[in-house]
């Protein structure tokens, strides 16, 4: 979903102490295999008790999630010597979601998979994906009663739970509680004031770059079509409906507040609350040296900013047009289609995901919302800060449209980016930018779907 996913760091496979010559070898051949594809096994180790059940696990997280996701896995098998679990990382977007679904389609699809979950309609409705055992899941302690019901819903298709969600990313606001103080902005509870009208968020940030010098608001949409996408659908949703797609066509929208988002968000870029010019990695820099006083960007960078030891918290998009708004998506597991699945292989992935659910907490470290209730609604969540301070908006999660060309690493965001990138910068009026996205969107709708 974001530049953050995409810096693979993978180590080789290694054996551990007391595995047996044959599980090597197997091992081994299956790294063979794996290169086969382009796939890179990580560094997780074979477990070495003598009946195990094998796991291959497929994931697309690297850098601190992947690094995080190791402790768990390791963890979970130190506590389960039952089941040995071989990782496997692949590059981040395309290549993931290309490899994932030829797997599926060629019989050779691992027992288990990450995806986004807003990539779920490009996957469930060409039978890509296998339905999970709700008796076993329950059985198990993981039912829908235990997530925010509209994160479990996603999960869904067609009534049946095709992905269960670890986590929620949303789009958030990042502020300096220093500029904060110094502004008298900082409340009690730590987290910015005086930000919950249109008026008050732009003399918030207009106050804030008088104390930065700069800008008041750090926001990168240059050539980045999907964070111009996620600011553009937090303001949206906060005034109308989802915007739908429906096969056939053609897009469901309220143009009217598409346009109202449109001028909002130009008002903003207007050189003193927030650049005009700014890219991703430029806006990130940008509050990082203390030259912007806000921040609106993914929660993936927290780590980034508390390394650097930067003075900051944060918190949910203030909702200066209606209802509350967390646009989002979320790591889920999937199982990958098996036309002959081993059931003992199947209730150790239905095991595993539920040993990574309830250690969840470890997850929450990168800036993830953990959507396990056990663990978002527990005392040692609520001690992390900054992470619970946007932890409401699991209840306010709003993901992409649902079609099979959307989600994280489809193409949908750039769609979006090439017909809007002109309107963000001033170059083209709303109305004909928003019209040709929509132009866009409609011939897709119009020819059979590929699923």
């Amino acid at each position: 979903m974001d530049a953050r996913e995409s810096r693979l760091v993978t180590s080789g496979a290694r054996a551990a102490p007391g595995v047996s010559r044959r599980n090597f070898l197997l091992g081994v051949g299956a790294m063979g295999s794996a290169a086969a594809l382009g796939l890179t096994s990580c560094g997780t180790p074979l477990a070495g008790a003598s009946e195990q059940t094998d796991v291959a696990f497929w994931h697309l997280l690297t850098g601190p999630d992947g690094q995080i996701l190791t402790t768990m896995l390791q963890q979970f098998m130190s506590e389960n010597p039952n089941i040995a679990v071989d990782q496997t990382a692949l590059e981040w977007g395309a290549p993931y979601y290309t490899k994932l679904a030829m797997a599926s389609v060629g019989g050779r699809a691992p027992d288990l998979a990450v995806m986004h979950v807003t990539r779920l309609y490009g996957y469930a409705p060409g039978g890509l994906l296998d339905t999970w055992d709700l008796d076993l899941l329950e059985e198990l302690g993981v039912g829908a009663d235990q997530f925010p019901e509209r994160v479990w819903d996603k999960g869904l298709y067609s009534g049946e739970l095709k992905a269960v969600n670890l986590d929620m990313h949303p789009f958030v606001l990042y502020f300096n509680t220093e500029v904060a103080e110094q502004i008298g902005q900082l409340g009690e509870d730590n987290m910015l004031t005086g930000i919950d009208t249109p008026e008050g968020f732009k003399e918030t940030a207009r106050a804030m770059a008088e104390v930065t010098g700069r800008h008041g608001l750090a926001y990168g949409f240059l050539n980045d079509p999907s964070n111009m996408w996620r600011m553009f659908y937090t303001w949206y949703r906060q005034m109308a409906p989802a915007i739908e797609l429906p096969e056939g066509g053609p897009m469901v929208i309220d143009k009217d507040a598409a346009l109202r988002t449109l001028e909002w968000i130009v008002s903003l870029l207007d050189d003193e609350i927030a650049s005009s010019s700014n890219d991703g990695g430029t806006a990130i820099a940008e509050f990082a040296t203390g030259d912007a006083g806000m921040f609106m960007g993914g929660v993936w960078e927290i780590a980034s900013y508390r390394d650097q030891g930067l003075p900051f918290s944060m918190q949910m998009i203030p909702a200066l047009f209606g209802d509350p708004v967390a646009y989002c998506d979320s790591h889920s597991f999937v199982l990958p289609h098996q036309s002959t699945p081993d059931p003992e292989q199947r209730r150790a992935v239905h095991e595993l995901i539920a040993g990574l659910l309830q250690r969840s907490l470890q997850w929450a470290e990168a800036g993830h919302i953990p959507v396990y209730l056990p663990v978002l609604e527990s005392d040692e969540y609520a001690e992390l800060e900054p992470q619970s301070n946007y932890a409401e908006a699991a209840n306010y999660a709003v993901y992409d449209p649902e079609a099979y060309f959307t989600g994280s690493g489809a193409d949908f965001h750039n769609y979006f980016g090439e017909n809007l990138q002109g309107v963000y910068t001033g170059a083209v009026p709303p109305e004909r930018g928003l019209q040709g996205f929509i132009d866009q969107i409609n011939q897709l709708l119009a020819k059979p779907s590929p699923l």
